[in-house]
């Protein structure tokens, strides 16, 4: 039972990442009379930290909090890379060949969690690769 109790808690701190579906407003409470922040972009990967009525606040990857309505989001996951270049190989070794470099700021297809600290992505042109976690965002 407590083992139950300890895996479901665990549970509880993961973090839930998400996608905008569509370009959409971001705004500084939860309702359309709120301030409008900015719009974020078709596909920037965010953080779902707070869910409420037809609302989600939410995390970006330069840690700023906003709010906006949940028919913005969408479950398909994406990463946003945060190092200047990043390098995408055909394996989880980094002595692998090189697939291609992403600069910052370019959003990948998550496609799966490798091994060893690795995700598997793909760019929006069709190339697939991997790279380390620790040069995106959104994991």
């Amino acid at each position: 039972m407590f083992c139950a109790a300890l895996l479901a808690a665990r549970a509880s701190w993961a973090l839930d990442y998400r996608s905008v579906a569509e370009a959409a407003p971001a705004y500084d409470a939860p309702s359309a009379k709120a301030k409008p922040l900015f719009v974020m972009h078709a596909g920037t990967p965010v953080e779902l930290v707070v869910s409420l009525d037809g609302w989600s606040k939410l995390r970006d990857g330069k840690g700023d909090l906003v709010w906006m309505e949940k028919k913005h989001l969408a479950d398909k996951r994406t990463v946003i890379v945060r190092v200047e270049r990043a390098q995408v190989r055909t394996t989880t070794d980094e002595k692998s060949p090189l697939v291609f470099e992403a600069e910052r700021d370019v959003v990948l297809d998550l496609i799966e969690a490798a091994p060893g600290g690795w995700v598997k992505v793909r760019h929006r042109d069709g190339q697939t690769g991997f790279l380390k976690v620790a040069q995106v965002w959104g994991m």
